[in-house]
């Protein structure tokens, strides 16, 4: 099985972050991944994005045209990337900074209005947490768990106080995946 991902926002907002550490829990599981960032020359405020592609065996090219699973954390990704998910492919938007619902057919729309949840967490950095929860339960790419565990490895020393709040933001975002039908 493989699995194509973007995440896209501004910079700031956490984009390459999520996606690293999706890369970083699915080569802990064992399984094959790339992660291609991209971002504008501005950094925070900018655009950001990156592509992770997870599979069980060797990842041919890791360019994606028509992802399997988007996160939108803005209103431009949502506008770029919905037209681009595959039929049948998921499509996570953050609802806190979007003017408009989502509404392609053939895919599955999950909104999360995630920065207000990553308010009521407690800290507003929390919101590409919320999504990438709401992503993993949607497609099953990598098991909760697996992030979970990624999270304690990889996160850097001086955010180790933040790892308790990341784990319940992606539990978060999880639950919420879990109450939209499929």
């Amino acid at each position: 099985m493989q699995t194509e991902i973007v995440i896209s926002g501004f910079g700031g907002q956490g984009v390459l972050f999520a996606g690293q550490l999706l890369a970083y829990a699915a080569m802990d599981e064992g399984r094959h991944v790339t992660w291609i960032p991209s971002y504008g020359p501005e950094m925070r405020g900018g655009t950001a994005h990156c592509v992770v592609t997870i599979s069980d065996d060797e990842i041919g090219a890791p360019i994606v045209r028509h992802p399997a699973a988007v996160i939108a954390m803005n209103m431009p990704s949502l506008d770029k990337y919905e037209p681009l998910v595959a039929e049948g492919g998921v499509l996570v938007v953050n609802s806190s900074l979007t003017t408009r619902r989502a509404g392609r057919p053939g895919i599955r729309i999950i909104e999360v209005p995630a920065n207000a949840i990553a308010e009521e967490l407690g800290n507003n950095r929390l919101a590409n947490l919320v999504l990438a929860g709401a992503l993993l339960e949607a497609t099953q790419a990598l098991p909760l768990a697996a992030v979970e565990r990624a999270l304690a490895a990889h996160l850097p020393a001086r955010h180790k106080s933040l790892l308790e709040a990341n784990r319940r933001a992606l539990r978060r975002g999880a639950a919420l995946a879990q109450a939209v039908p499929a």
